[in-house]
């Protein structure tokens, strides 16, 4: 290192916040290799062993205070298997699958733990764990999901301004959006009943620094009508939020284009906001997930994951280029080494190798903090997302529309064909050059959907099984060592 990193600048007037900056980047400037000892790379055994000790021998004590997340413990913990390319025996997907569905709410979707409420968070978790573990017929899980009951709890927690509360008597947050149309995507839930009113109030959500709060505050009249404007959003912009909304809104826009006056969203600002929650070089390129916040492993995800969605509303990848001589969506085209990220990939790799890793197995929010299994996954996800460059290919949904098999009988049939295809067109590009993983080839990970964080493999298996469809092959070309 021939030159140590710029601090961030106090404006000579130090403050509480500025002080655990400064603890936190010499903490982090440790972990910085020195050119002498190897590069650090991804101790892919270490994180397995973690995962397995979760999952067999159970979590330690302090996870106690999580009973009532058991749904999303189980997917943070086999996600985190399917994103270092393991798969569960089938002794231990049927233990998985007789777990999820004790979970299930007798009247629709799933609680944090047996006989515990409905709750969209939960019921997120307990479908995509299902997208993993689970399979159709008897004991399998997926045909044991109660859809009419299901379907029935999204429309009791609807909400005149579009929104839905998490669970009944509770409050609206766009994260519980997000995990109701994740699921309602997948299960061939989606209709214009239940969305009508959504995207408007998603847009209502964006705050004036281009992120996303966590919910807006309805108008009404006297009377009790409701009003469109003024909608102002609650709180400030934030990672996961920013996310959930986003990936609400790429989910949402095979709805949209139907609705005669389109809600918009600023993109610019969204873009602007997003970029500059990377952090400096004295960060490592980790991201933060508010304004004036420490960087956060998680939010590798939060964030990081989010500009893959910006690629869905036209915004970066060489796909969305304007060219008429070359083919940009074609897998033979000469476009591969063309540098069309939006923020630093590699950067973002070193953070989660130099950093997010704990000497004993897991990732972790950053240095000296422990493991966990939360930060484990989304650190994994992110680092992923950075590997990746996982595109909607109009190529892709040219050949998904083409194995559409219509059920001219069956309700919102355009509707059903818009939302398939579009969840189903997001392709890896295998041209990427292997240059882009950094430690090499040893290092990859497998690819997930930028919405589901699902593998692709499971994401198109469990819709193909709901919407009765065949999913057409993909063409693979064998990834060259780095």
């Amino acid at each position: 290192m021939s030159s140590l990193p710029t601090p961030s600048p106090t404006d000579s007037f130090p403050t509480l916040t500025s002080q655990t900056q400064a603890e936190t980047e010499a903490v982090l400037l440790k972990h910085i290799p020195d050119g002498v000892e190897p590069l650090p790379g991804l101790q892919k055994n270490a994180h397995m062993q973690f995962l397995i000790r979760n999952l067999v021998q159970g979590l330690p004590t302090r996870y106690i205070s999580q009973d009532a997340s058991q749904p999303w413990l189980m997917f943070w913990t086999i996600q985190a298997f399917s994103v270092l390319q393991v798969g569960l025996d089938p002794g231990n997907k049927q233990r998985a699958i007789d777990t999820i569905m004790a979970w299930q709410h007798p009247d629709g979707g799933f609680g944090g733990g047996p006989k515990q409420a409905a709750h969209l968070l939960p019921t997120y978790a307990a479908v995509c764990s299902l997208a993993i573990v689970g399979r159709p017929g008897p004991g399998g899980g997926w045909d044991q999901i109660d859809r009419e009951k299901l379907y029935k709890f999204f429309m009791s927690l609807k909400q005149k301004d579009g929104s839905f509360l998490v669970s009944h008597h509770a409050e609206v947050d766009v994260r519980g959006i997000y995990c109701l149309l994740v699921v309602a995507s997948l299960l061939d839930l989606i209709t214009p009943e239940l969305v009508v009113g959504t995207a408007e109030f998603i847009s209502s959500c964006q705050t004036y620094e281009g992120g996303f709060a966590s919910a807006s505050h309805p108008s009404y009249t006297l009377k009790g009508e409701l009003l469109s404007s003024p909608c102002p959003p609650l709180g400030e912009a934030h990672g996961g939020y920013t996310f959930c909304a986003l990936a609400s809104w790429v989910l949402l826009q095979p709805f949209i284009v139907d609705q005669p006056t389109k809600p918009t969203m600023n993109i610019k600002n969204l873009l602007r906001w997003l970029v500059q929650m990377q952090g400096t070089e004295i960060e490592l390129g980790g991201f933060k997930g508010r304004t004036n916040k420490l960087v956060d492993g998680c939010y590798s995800w939060w964030c990081g994951g989010a500009f893959a969605l910006l690629e869905a509303l036209g915004v970066g990848g060489i796909q969305n280029a304007d060219s008429e001589e070359v083919p940009i969506d074609d897998p033979d085209d000469p476009w591969d080494d063309i540098d069309d990220g939006l923020y630093n990939e590699k950067a973002l790799q070193e953070y989660i190798l130099y950093a997010g890793q704990h000497p004993a197995g897991g990732l972790r929010d950053k240095p000296p903090k422990n493991a966990d299994a939360y930060h484990t996954l989304y650190c994994l996800s992110g680092l992923s997302s950075a590997q990746h460059h996982v595109f909607p290919s109009t190529a892709r949904r040219q050949k998904v529309e083409s194995a559409w098999e219509a059920s001219p009988d069956t309700p919102n049939e355009a509707l059903r064909k818009r939302v398939f295809t579009s969840i189903l067109s997001w392709t890896e590009d295998e041209s990427t050059s292997p240059s882009r993983i950094v430690g090499g080839h040893t290092n990859r990970l497998n690819a997930t959907h930028p919405i589901t964080n699902l593998t692709m493999t499971h994401t198109e298996a469990i819709a193909a099984h709901f919407y009765k469809q065949t999913v057409p092959p993909r063409s693979r070309k064998v990834p060259l060592p780095g």
